[in-house]
């Protein structure tokens, strides 16, 4: 993986449950490439569920939120699920204002492996 996606992924737990991506800082446009890189990647392994950890992700823009909705479109297509936990209130606020909020899955937290 690049520096702008080793800055973003902090780290990916694989089980036969799920893929967990912990992901750390700003999901903006300066990232989302790399990013979007990584999750094609991490979702081309078609896991049963692919969780990713927003605990630590502040801020979000428009870049990151369409680099979700793209590989939950992805996912999807072979019937996965993409499950997002430990969205923050300024990420959540983000995804509300441009109507996605009732897109995704959402959890708390992951503490399954």
């Amino acid at each position: 993986m690049g520096d702008e996606v080793n800055n973003l992924v902090k780290g990916i737990q694989k089980s036969a449950e799920a893929t967990i991506v912990v992901l750390a800082g700003d999901v903006d446009l300066r990232h989302s490439p790399a990013l979007h890189a990584a999750l094609v990647e991490v979702a081309n392994e078609r896991p049963k569920r692919l969780v990713l950890n927003l605990t630590d992700v502040p801020y979000m823009d428009s870049s990151g939120v369409g680099t979700l909705v793209e590989v939950f479109r992805r996912v999807n297509k072979y019937d996965g699920k993409l499950v997002l936990c430990g969205l923050t209130a300024r990420c959540a606020a983000c995804l509300r204002l441009r109507s996605w909020i009732g897109f995704f899955r959402f959890l708390r937290r992951w503490n399954r492996l």
